[in-house]
């Protein structure tokens, strides 16, 4: 068997059977691919079904030497113990080569976020005079209102938008949906959208109930939606390493900030553990440590 077959075959085993969303599938074969070229090219052509431990820790020190981030080097490691687990299950390898594999030590990992005059900030950088201007405006909202991945934003359809009961539905991670309050503040920008901008495009079929469109009429790219906000975020004068992801950390932190339950914090950014909603939690108790060492009269004599 070769890698290709092999990887292949994991690449189904986690579309269809693990349900992986696009995104994390394409990192963890993105993983073994790396593994695949060390092992053709510095290992003597060494295949899937014959690598071992050894082999594989070579490549991991190889990688290492490069200097990546103890995160990325955990998610190797996640990603090769993932593979080789698949093929013992598959009965194309009786022993697993990675079972002994052990991640670096991570700290708690929390995220930056914008506060709330930050985000206003960044809204009034927008030049809303424009049709891209208004459509950025309004994605913007969205992101920080509702709390969306940014997948998650550029495949939202307008069928899945309830204005009558202020939700939206959002088809997340693994295709699973979850329900989403709409404010009617964002409900109503999303409305002016889609009539007076949206309205003046040439639609490609394919992509007529996608709410947020380019120039073109088609759908939207990550890597579109990242450029805008960081050209925005220069432009606010915010010395912040932004993205799409930030404006869903700082929904949830703001939330917890004024009272919400984690439950329901939970629910809305759609995670199926409270573990990862409850990284939110530390960020407050950040912010009440800040509070108490910059306030209580003992820190400031």
């Amino acid at each position: 068997m070769t890698w290709d077959e092999k990887i292949k075959d994991f690449e189904n085993f986690l579309r269809f059977e693990r349900n992986f969303s696009d995104n994390t599938l394409d990192a963890y074969l993105r993983d073994v691919r790396k593994l695949r070229d060390f092992a053709e090219f510095d290992m003597n052509d060494t295949g899937p079904l014959v690598i071992t431990y050894e082999n594989i820790q070579e490549f991991l020190y190889h990688l290492s030497k490069k200097k990546f981030s103890e995160r990325t080097q955990a998610r190797w490691i996640s990603s090769i113990k993932a593979f080789f687990k698949y093929l013992v299950e598959d009965e194309a390898r009786e022993d697993n080569p990675a079972t002994l594999l052990e991640g670096p030590k991570l700290g708690l990992y929390l995220p930056d976020t914008l506060s709330f005059d930050d985000v206003n900030r960044i809204i009034k950088a927008i030049n809303i005079s424009t049709d891209l201007g208004r459509r950025n405006h309004c994605m913007i909202e969205v992101l920080y209102g509702c709390g969306l991945r940014v997948s998650e934003l550029i495949d939202l359809k307008m069928s899945n938008i309830n204005f009558k009961e202020s939700y939206l539905k959002v088809e997340g991670k693994g295709d699973k949906a979850r329900f989403v309050p709409l404010a009617a503040y964002t409900a109503e920008l999303i409305k002016q959208y889609i009539k007076e901008i949206r309205s003046k495009y040439k639609i490609n079929k394919k992509c007529e109930d996608i709410l947020f469109l380019n120039s073109r009429g088609s759908s939207m790219s990550r890597v579109i939606v990242f450029i805008i906000i960081k050209e925005l975020t220069e432009k606010a004068g915010i010395n912040k390493k932004i993205s799409p992801h930030t404006f869903r950390h700082s929904f949830a932190t703001h939330l917890l900030q004024n009272g919400a339950d984690l439950r329901y914090i939970q629910e809305m950014l759609g995670h199926s553990s409270i573990t990862t909603t409850e990284i939110y939690t530390h960020l407050k108790n950040e912010e009440l440590r800040d509070v108490i060492l910059n306030y209580h009269p003992r820190n400031k004599e």
